[in-house]
């Protein structure tokens, strides 16, 4: 029986493949379990952030880039949802114990950059990534949210912000069977905060979610398709790989110009 086994998905890889590869870029997706609208899974987030992780890995190792995709972290920054039921929250300082003990799994196997794989937006790295610079000086840990690797605008009407347009139709190209009919999804309309500087977005605070909306999506998914989702999905993997080659290919003490 053929081995299908892809040596750059730690999951499904073995000890005996693991022996013979140096891996140089570790690549850890990130999601969160939360409610998305009426219509998506509640693993919406990482079933995107490691769909985007493994094929943008996929693309890099055809061009030779030693990237190894870890295990999916399920659960995300939450608060704001502790009332919507089986919304898990993971708060910051816990995610930050997490990646201090992955990182000192890859120091002792001499990987020393960590590419977080964002598919959730309660996640918020930078602050973290600030501490870890202190903590492990000689491991690069960078961040990035995988919708933002193309603007969104260009391929879809209204992207939303959480189950809206564009997560679904990325979820209805790589795991159809898991999204209801699109006339059970709810609208997705949200309100705001009242408070200007709130509303403007200068002043920063957590959202009550079940204050904000009424089905738990921000963005109306109602002209979400597969098509659209794969467009996206391709262009945003092939940016993501194209990052993940440069980084493979960096000089960590020649890393500025």
């Amino acid at each position: 029986m053929e081995n299908k086994a892809r040596p750059y998905v730690l999951a499904e890889t073995n000890y005996k493949a693991i022996e013979n590869e140096d891996y140089t870029v570790a690549v850890l997706p990130w999601g969160a379990t939360e409610a998305h609208n009426y219509h998506l899974p509640y693993a919406t987030d990482n079933i995107l952030s490691e769909g985007v992780a493994i094929e943008a890995a996929r693309l890099a190792w055809n061009k030779n880039a030693k990237v190894i995709v870890l295990p999916t972290i399920p659960f995300g920054v939450n608060s704001g949802q502790f009332d919507v039921p089986f919304c898990i929250n993971m708060n910051p300082s816990t995610q930050l114990k997490v990646i201090q003990d992955i990182i000192k799994v890859l120091e002792v196997n001499k990987v020393n950059k960590l590419v977080i794989v964002n598919g959730h937006g309660g996640n918020n790295f930078k602050q973290i990534i600030r501490e870890l610079f202190i903590l492990f000086p000689g491991v690069f840990v960078c961040a990035l949210n995988w919708w933002q690797a193309e603007n969104g605008s260009d391929y879809f009407n209204e992207p939303g912000d959480h189950a809206g347009e564009l997560e679904t139709s990325v979820v209805m190209h790589l795991t159809p069977e898991l999204v209801l009919p699109i006339q059970e999804a709810g609208n997705g309309e949200a309100k705001q905060f009242k408070i200007k500087g709130l509303k403007d977005g200068w002043v920063t605070a957590q959202r009550r979610w079940t204050s904000v909306t009424y089905d738990t999506g921000v963005g109306n998914p109602k002209e979400s398709n597969k098509e659209k989702g794969e467009r996206f999905f391709v262009a945003t993997t092939q940016a993501i790989a194209s990052f993940f080659v440069e980084l493979h290919n960096a000089d960590l003490n020649n890393f500025y110009e």
